[in-house]
């Protein structure tokens, strides 16, 4: 990877960035190659951005893996698909009162946000049904946001979720459109495009994001971050790739926790008024850095992920004590 090696004045990409004109795609590169000296200009510069729009405020998530495994799809980060042996639970979808229970449990974890996540390429009318009579309870009874994360949906299933109270669908694009065939065969980035798309025009807010860490070049990154500005994707998480055991991708190494801070304020450079999530892998990959990577991010998950372990809770919110940062009140908590 070239370093950038002359100076750069980091406060100027703030102002474009605050100012809406946007980096170039040159630019865009010299953010992921800034010498490593630099981190901390460079931080201070994404913080300028995200106290903006954010202030010192991180909003809270919490994923519930409503239904695990059985997945017809051969994702290769996946310890769900098809193509994977990694030893994890498998379980059709949760019942209800289980799902009302983990919304209940993303409460006491300071969560705004309950995000109910299913593996498989997309619902079947049953498990959507189940989905939809979750919801109807947990917003009659409960102050949290949901995000639904149920794989590939037509018009139809988008608008009866949105009808349901669903705030939010997550639908991430994972990697470029040219490293996309490396990644699955499954289904196509262009069926992940149309799957964002229909989420927007069904009302829903689009959440869709990124994985870190599979072979995507430089170039590569900064086309993902223009690709989610120009879907117009309203929460963008972003994941490193946590390369487990018995996945096709298990061979490939964490991102050095410099390179995940670059990338995070890639991110908010070109995506100002975004909520940036750090997301899965976050504790395997910024280590001991995490706490920098709020500087750019606004957003994180508390608790475990869908198969792998998240860090304490108590950690997280010791961690926002500790930088002089608050927790997000859910307007619906209000």
């Amino acid at each position: 990877m070239n370093r950038v090696e002359t100076a750069v004045n980091w406060t100027e990409y703030a102002e474009k960035a605050l100012a809406g004109e946007g980096l170039t795609r040159e630019e865009a590169l010299s953010v992921l190659r800034a010498d490593d000296d630099d981190i901390l200009p460079l931080m201070h510069a994404a913080f300028r951005v995200r106290k903006r729009y954010y202030g010192k405020k991180v909003k809270l998530n919490m994923i519930i893996n409503a239904k695990s495994g059985l997945c017809p799809e051969d994702c290769g980060y996946c310890s769900q698909s098809i193509v994977s042996s990694a030893p994890i639970q498998k379980y059709t979808l949760l019942n209800k009162e289980t799902l009302l229970a983990g919304a209940r449990e993303a409460l006491n974890r300071k969560a705004g946000t309950y995000c109910i996540v299913a593996s498989g390429r997309g619902p079947t009318d049953k498990e959507l049904e189940q989905v939809i009579e979750a919801v109807r309870e947990i917003r009659a009874t409960m102050p949290l946001k949901i995000c639904a994360c149920l794989g590939l949906l037509s018009e139809e299933q988008a608008a009866r979720l949105a009808e349901a109270g669903v705030h939010r669908y997550n639908h991430n694009l994972n990697t470029s459109r040219a490293n996309y065939s490396n990644i699955t065969s499954t289904h196509t980035y262009d069926q992940r495009v149309e799957t964002v798309e229909t989420v927007k025009q069904s009302g829903m807010s689009p959440c869709s994001g990124v994985i870190i860490g599979m072979g995507e070049s430089d170039e590569e990154v900064v086309e993902m971050a223009y690709a989610l500005r120009e879907l117009d994707a309203d929460s963008i998480p972003v994941n490193f790739l946590n390369a487990i055991p018995g996945t096709p991708l298990e061979g490939y190494g964490r991102t050095p926790a410099l390179r995940a801070l670059k990338v995070l304020a890639l991110f908010r450079f070109v995506c100002p008024t975004k909520e940036i999530r750090v997301a899965g892998g976050r504790e395997v990959n910024l280590r001991t850095l995490q706490p920098l990577a709020l500087y750019a991010a606004n957003s994180i998950f508390v608790g475990d992920y869908l198969t792998t372990p998240g860090q304490e809770v108590a950690t997280d919110h010791q961690m926002i004590e500790d930088l002089g940062f608050e927790i997000e009140r859910c307007a619906l908590q209000e």
